[in-house]
């Protein structure tokens, strides 16, 4: 008798890739076939979350008395051959195996919290307890006092993983210790960031380890009620999430005397509308108030007055996440990996122009170079790295010239970024970095709430000047101008969103200044990415004369002098780049 178990992501990536049909088609074969009669197997599919490497969806493993063969970029009409083949003929397919640059970027990472993401059936509750679910929870309830709860987490080091990296248990001290007959604890699972989907992708592949470690806060600091705030535009998240606190319900972890203690507690799933100030803590809680998300001045901070005036903690899904694993282990454990200030393992996504887009989870103190070469494969085409984005919109853009850089919370800080929710954008030789800016500004001057005027109307200065500088007009000291601008934004803003709006500019002119002045002096974009700063041109020598230029322009600006012969008006060209695009001959000059 073997056992066989197909495991298939089902993730949003994986989803998105076409793995319901590939799951559809796998257990259509297996009931037609009869595999577990007829061959004395028993076979069957198991959906799991995100695998991490998303770039190869859809990733299904073929496990076999618990050896499992890993097969990428699966698609529907593959799945017979693999049944017959592999599954009943014992014949794994290699070529449609992963290879090797699969199993590297697996080899430097540290899952903690997404040890058991990928591996489990995330709408099953039985698979998370298999693998030691709510244990913690018993563990506490049983055997520990709140204060002895909150001294575990003190001592293990762990920091928000949500923007500022607040020591978690102080913050859970420090509402313990307010006197009041109700508190609140929320999990903030608002997650905005471009290019951001670390939170999203915990709930989706492991939720009872997020809600286990909200009911070991909620014990720790007296709460009676908890809050999951999280986007409405995650609607797997939200689905999957709703399912495991029901099921969480049923087997006694979450209502009246939970596994016959005195703590009870009550979790509602509260949806965000997707404004990225929601991230801030007090605006989250003016929005599940039921008021518009904007934030207010602290002091007093949540912990004293919170939701509704009372003490209120609030930690993000990966913080939570963390709770069930260093209550199960201890305290020495985790705090033994990373660095002596920044403790544990990080979830990044990493995204852009790098080979192995995904999600990571990497040791406190791990080098950009090992995240971007060794996990990440490198850049794309194999062009130069030019830059790092990290913490989103909010972070900095660090230049290749610091690869060997620890990614830990000073560090990143000491070059102008932040950790923020863990987003990591790569960007390379095609990338201008005056756009780059402008970019992620762009974002925040829209999300800013307007309540205080240095965000509302700080931003939209910024914005107006590198709107300027991309089109060529740029003018002697924009550069000052914005450095100032910058630095009055930063002090004189309500919440951290306009606080930190200004660091994609700050860190790209303290990094990358001299593309700053070809734009101002020379009107020029170095990485030919303005438009507005742009000419295009036909060379005559490689051009075939095959017209395919003058087809695809929107404005008729590709004239044919001759036959076989054509040329570009530059009084009428708009720069779309469509003819750059299109020739096959390298006959259209960018500069």
């Amino acid at each position: 008798m073997r056992d066989v178990v197909i495991s298939i992501c089902m993730g949003t990536g994986g989803i998105s890739a076409g793995s319901q049909e590939v799951l559809k088609n796998f257990k259509s074969l297996l009931d037609k076939k009869g595999i577990s009669s007829r061959f004395n197997h028993t076979c069957k599919t198991q959906k799991v979350g995100c695998r991490g490497l998303c770039a190869r969806d859809v990733l299904v493993d073929v496990i076999i008395d618990d050896i499992p063969t890993t097969y990428q970029y699966v698609k529907p009409e593959m799945v017979k051959r693999i049944v017959e083949e592999h599954i009943i003929g014992g014949n794994p397919i290699t070529e449609w195996m992963v290879r090797k640059d699969y199993h590297r970027f697996h080899e430097k990472q540290y899952k903690v919290i997404l040890s058991q993401c990928g591996r489990i059936d995330p709408e099953d509750i039985e698979a998370y307890i298999k693998v030691g679910g709510y244990e913690a929870l018993k563990r506490v309830l049983h055997q520990y006092s709140p204060e002895e709860v909150i001294d575990i987490v003190k001592k293990s080091g762990l920091r928000g993983r949500g923007g500022a990296g607040f020591l978690t248990g102080l913050k859970w001290e420090l509402c313990r210790g307010v006197n009041s007959n109700k508190k609140y604890i929320i999990c903030n699972a608002d997650e905005g960031d471009p290019g951001a989907f670390m939170d999203r992708s915990v709930i989706e592949g492991n939720p009872h380890c997020v809600i286990e470690g909200l009911l070991i806060g909620a014990y720790a600091i007296g709460a009676k009620e908890g809050y999951v705030y999280i986007r409405a535009e995650y609607p797997l998240a939200v689905k999957r999430l709703n399912l495991a606190l029901k099921q969480a319900q049923v087997y006694g972890f979450i209502g009246e005397n939970i596994q016959g203690s005195n703590f009870s507690i009550k979790i509602k799933v509260k949806l965000g509308a997707g404004a990225f100030v929601c991230g801030e803590e007090t605006a989250l809680i003016a929005s599940i108030e039921g008021k518009r998300g904007m934030p207010r001045a602290k002091p007093p901070f949540p912990v004293y007055k919170g939701l509704w005036g009372m003490p209120t903690v609030i930690n993000n899904v990966e913080t939570l996440a963390n709770i069930p694993f260093i209550v199960r282990n201890g305290h020495e454990w985790f705090s033994s990996i990373g660095t002596e200030k920044s403790k544990g393992t990080k979830i990044f996504s990493i995204t852009g122009k790098i080979k192995n887009t995904g999600l990571i989870e990497v040791p406190m103190g791990i080098t950009l170079k090992e995240i971007i070469y060794d996990i990440g494969g490198g850049i794309e085409k194999d062009k130069s790295l030019k830059a790092i984005q990290t913490g989103g919109p909010s972070g900095g853009c660090i230049p290749a010239s610091m690869l060997d850089m620890k990614v830990d919370y000073e560090t990143l800080a000491d070059v102008g970024s932040i950790m923020g929710s863990g987003g990591m954008i790569v960007l390379d030789e095609d990338d201008c970095m005056v756009s780059v800016a402008k970019y992620f500004l762009t974002f925040t001057q829209k999300e800013s709430c307007g309540k205080c005027v240095p965000c509302r109307i700080g931003t939209m200065r910024l914005l107006e000047i590198l709107d300027r500088i991309t089109k060529g007009k740029g003018q002697d000291g924009d550069i000052e101008l914005l450095e100032f601008l910058s630095n009055q934004i930063r002090l004189g803003s309500l919440c951290g969103l306009g606080q930190t709006a200004p660091n994609p500019i700050l860190s790209t002119i303290r990094y990358f200044r001299d593309e700053y002045e070809a734009h101002i002096r020379d009107k020029r974009c170095p990485a030919k990415v303005c438009k507005d700063l742009l000419t295009f041109s036909i060379i005559s020598d490689k051009c075939k004369g095959c017209g395919a230029c003058m087809k695809v322009c929107p404005t008729n600006t590709i004239m044919e002098l001759k036959k076989r012969l054509y040329y570009i008006m530059q009084d009428k060209c708009t720069r779309c780049g469509a003819c750059f695009d299109v020739c096959k001959f390298g006959a259209i000059d960018k500069s």
